[in-house]
């Protein structure tokens, strides 16, 4: 599987397990109508609690980004992409939110930090 779990990683397993999942669909890795790993075998593969895959794959399906349908499996869904590029946009926004907090304590500016991201005030 394309899963990696970061024990340096400060998010819970379960939101890391999301996350990548997340990831893959936006990425193309993983299409519609793909079927993924049982919970047992997600769970057993990456060494972590079923709990945790269980948690993983219901709040995937709350959020409309797989299906489980009863004896076969869970599958990825056929994603709304305006949709899951507005929460990728509020989830970018909310992380350049907590940058700006950050470098405002250390008298970094907004500029200084746009600056960076356009790759001028990058240092090799």
């Amino acid at each position: 599987m394309f899963i990696v779990i970061s024990p340096l990683n400060p998010d819970p397993m379960y939101k890391q397990v999301t996350d990548q999942i997340k990831d893959a669909i936006a990425s193309g890795t993983l299409r519609p109508e793909t079927k993924l790993p049982s919970i047992r075998e997600m769970a057993k593969e990456l060494k972590i609690s079923m709990i945790t895959i269980k948690r993983a794959y219901a709040d995937l399906e709350n959020e409309g980004y797989i299906l489980t349908r009863s004896g076969l499996g869970s599958f990825v869904a056929d994603i709304n992409w305006d949709k899951l590029r507005e929460e990728k946009l509020t989830e970018i926004r909310f992380e350049i939110t907590k940058i700006l907090h950050a470098a405002a304590r250390f008298d970094i500016s907004a500029e200084d930090i746009f600056t960076t991201v356009r790759g001028k005030g990058v240092k090799e």
